[in-house]
C-alpha cells in the first residue's frame, strides 16, 4: 500500500481523537463554562451534523483544487479551531469553533477517501479504506482514553492544546506524503462536471449504499455514546472501567476494519451475508447479559469487531457505488457515516427517555441493524456490485 495512505490515517487519527474525545470531557466542561451537562453535549451533536453537511458542501467547493491543498488548508483550519476552543470562556464560541472543526474534518476526510481510492488498483479500495479508516480506530483505543486522561489531569483545555499540536506532524507527513501526486491536474482536468456527480446520488446502487451505512453506523453509535452507564450500572463496575471497556471496543473496531478490508473487495458478501446476522445476534446478547461484567467486556470487543467490519465493507460499498463521481464520492462515504453518528445517539437518548432503562440504546442498535439487514437481504445482488458491474 502506498506511504501517503499511512500519512492520511495519521491525521484521521488526529481528527478522530477530537471528534470522539469529548464524552469524557463534558463535566469538565459544563462547569467551567457553566451550562448543563445536556447542554454542553450540544458540542457532540454539533460536531455530527456538521460532518454530515460539511463534507458535501467542502467537497463541492474545493473539487478543483489540488488535493494537497485542499488537506492542508482542512488541517489549519481544523488546528485553529482547536486553539480558539482551548482559549475561549464562552459556550457559544467553543460550539461555533466545533462546527468549524467538523467542516475541516469532513473536508479532509472527503479529499483524502477519494484519493486513497485513486491511489491503488480499482480492486483494491476496500484495503485503501481499511488503512485509511484505522486512524480513527486507533484513536478510540488510544487517543479518546489519552485525552479523558490528559483532560482529568490537566483540565480539558490541554487536551484541546493536544490536538492542535498533533495537527503539526499530521500536516507534515500530507505535505511529504503528497509532494509526488500534488502537482498531478489529471484527475481535476478529466473528472465529470458537478452536476454529473451530484446525478450520481439519484442512483439505487448509491442510495442503498449509503443507507444501509448509516443504519449499521447508527446503530453502532446508539450503543457506543451510552455504553458508560452500562459499565458502572448495569454491569456495576467502577468510573475506571469505562476506559478498559472503550479500548477494548477499539480494539474491536480495529481488527474489524482492518480484515474486513482485505475481504470487502473481492467477497463482499460474505462479509455481509456473515457478519450482517452475527452484528445483530451480538447487540441483542449485549442486551441481555450486560449485568455480567465479563460478558459485557468480551462482547463490546466483538461488537466492535463486527459493527466496524461491516461498517466499513459497506462504506467501501459506496466508494464503489459511487465511481461515477471521482471528486464528490468520498464526500458521500462520509456523509454516510456521520448521518448514523448524527441520528444514532438521538435515537438512544429518545430511547433512554422513554424509560426503557439503560439498556434501551442497545435495543435501537438492534433494531437499526435489523432494518438493514432486511434492506441488504432483499438487495444483496445490487449492494454487492463491484466497479466494473456498477460502470456498466
Amino acid at each position: 500500500m502506498p506511504f501517503t495512505l499511512y500519512m492520511l490515517a495519521l491525521a484521521v487519527f488526529v481528527m478522530g481523537t477530537s471528534e470522539f474525545m469529548l464524552a469524557g470531557l463534558l463535566p469538565a466542561i459544563a462547569t467551567e463554562l457553566d451550562v448543563s451537562v445536556g447542554t454542553a453535549g450540544l458540542l457532540t451533536s454539533a460536531f455530527a451534523v456538521g460532518m454530515v453537511i460539511g463534507a458535501p458542501l467542502m467537497a463541492a467547493f474545493s473539487r478543483r483544487w489540488p488535493p494537497r491543498l485542499t488537506l492542508m488548508i482542512c488541517l489549519l483550519v481544523f488546528a485553529g479551531s482547536h486553539v480558539i476552543g482551548a482559549l475561549t470562556p464562552m459556550f457559544s464560541i467553543l460550539l461555533i469553533t466545533r462546527v468549524v472543526s467538523a467542516f475541516a474534518n469532513a473536508g479532509f476526510l472527503a479529499v483524502a477517501l477519494s484519493m486513497a481510492t485513486t491511489l491503488v488498483p480499482a480492486n483494491q479500495k476496500g484495503r485503501a479504506l481499511s488503512i485509511l479508516l484505522s486512524g480513527t480506530t486507533i484513536a478510540t483505543v488510544a487517543g479518546v482514553p489519552a485525552g479523558a486522561l490528559l483532560g482529568t489531569t490537566l483540565g480539558w483545555r490541554t487536551t484541546f492544546w493536544a490536538i492542535a499540536i498533533l495537527c503539526i506532524p499530521a500536516a507534515i507527513g500530507v505535505v511529504r506524503g503528497i509532494t509526488n501526486i500534488s502537482g498531478n491536474h489529471t484527475i481535476d482536468a478529466l473528472s465529470p462536471k458537478l452536476r454529473t456527480e451530484l446525478r450520481q446520488l439519484t442512483t439505487s446502487h448509491l442510495i442503498l449504499a449509503m443507507a444501509v451505512g448509516a443504519l449499521i453506523n447508527g446503530g453502532t453509535f446508539a450503543a457506543f455514546t451510552f455504553l458508560a452507564p452500562v459499565v458502572t450500572e448495569t454491569a456495576g463496575l467502577a468510573e475506571g472501567w469505562v476506559s478498559v471497556a472503550l479500548v477494548m471496543f477499539g480494539i474491536g473496531s480495529f481488527l474489524g476494519v482492518t480484515i474486513a478490508g482485505r475481504l470487502s473487495d473481492q467477497r463482499p458478501g460474505i462479509v455481509l451475508a456473515v457478519g450482517g446476522p452475527l452484528l445483530l445476534t451480538g447487540w441483542i446478547v449485549l442486551a441481555w447479559a450486560a449485568s455480567n461484567p465479563v460478558a459485557l467486556l468480551v462482547l463490546v470487543l466483538v461488537q466492535g469487531f463486527l459493527s466496524f467490519g461491516v461498517g466499513s465493507n459497506l462504506i467501501t460499498r459506496v466508494l464503489y457505488a459511487a465511481s461515477g463521481a471521482p471528486t464528490m464520492g468520498g464526500s458521500y462515504a462520509t456523509a454516510a457515516l456521520n448521518i448514523g453518528a448524527a441520528a444514532g445517539p438521538v435515537f438512544g437518548a429518545f430511547a433512554l427517555a422513554t424509560g426503557q432503562g439503560l439498556l434501551a440504546p442497545v435495543w435501537v442498535a438492534s433494531a437499526l441493524t435489523a432494518i438493514a439487514l432486511v434492506i441488504m437481504l432483499l438487495t444483496r445482488r445490487t449492494l454487492t456490485k463491484t466497479e466494473v458491474e456498477v460502470n456498466h
